[in-house]
């Protein structure tokens, strides 16, 4: 009989190279951030020449309140606008990191203060939560919302109360120019909000915080107990 020999197997083919290792993910890029800008220079002409920055509420000046809640909201960087009594300000408020401006010309509005602010931002901004120092009732759950809002593309926002348009307004970098120069006399922002019914969005901020500031005796009354 003859020998019956079984045929070689072929040998099994080499294994695959293994895949390289995927690549991780990228990360999308950290949201640039929004700088709280207070604007602080008023003289108080119809609370009798008391400035605005210094007069206490819940205890400490105005102006450490108004950068309390810009902190508690969210904003890593503060900016504040000084005018009347600056130099007394500066030297009995403990403003922490801030970066304190002066503002020569606040007696001729607040115009002028949101210029002066918005030139001196720090490099990178992204956007500007522009707060008042006589409006206690902001609170930090207002500046968060205004925040989100940017963090989900909005370039203009305003807080809204009932549907109206109040404090804090939000400001994109691609406006700051168009804000520095409509921004004359009390104006502020009005005419940059204005000219952009389109893009502005309003966030409501009722149910948080009050828009009213603190610009009469009996507001002073009203918001601090002290007598009118």
């Amino acid at each position: 009989m003859a020998d019956r020999h079984t045929p070689p197997r072929p040998s099994a083919p080499d294994p695959a190279p293994a895949s390289p290792p995927a690549s991780p993910p990228a990360k999308a890029p950290a949201t640039a951030p929004v700088t709280a800008l207070v604007l602080a220079a008023g003289g108080g002409r119809r609370l009798g020449g008391r400035p605005k920055a210094l007069i206490r509420y819940r205890g400490r000046p105005l102006i450490e309140h108004a950068l309390a809640v810009a902190r508690a909201g969210g904003c890593e960087r503060t900016v504040a606008v000084l005018g009347a009594a600056r130099a007394e300000v500066r030297a009995g408020v403990d403003a922490g990191d801030c970066l304190l401006v002066d503002n020569p010309d606040w007696e001729s509005g607040m115009g002028s203060s949101l210029r002066v602010g918005l030139t001196a931002l720090p490099p990178g901004t992204a956007a500007v939560l522009v707060l008042l120092v006589d409006t206690p009732g902001v609170t930090p759950a207002a500046v968060a919302r205004l925040l989100a809002a940017h963090a989900d593309g909005a370039e203009l926002a305003a807080a809204g109360y009932a549907g109206r348009r109040g404090h804090p307004v939000l400001i994109g970098a691609r406006y700051f120019a168009e804000a520095v120069a409509g921004a004359v006399g009390d104006a502020g922002a009005r005419a940059l909000l204005a000219a952009h019914p389109g893009d502005l969005r309003l966030v409501e901020c009722g149910d948080v915080a009050t828009p009213e500031d603190l610009d009469t005796p009996a507001d002073l009354a009203r918001w601090t107990g002290a007598p009118a």
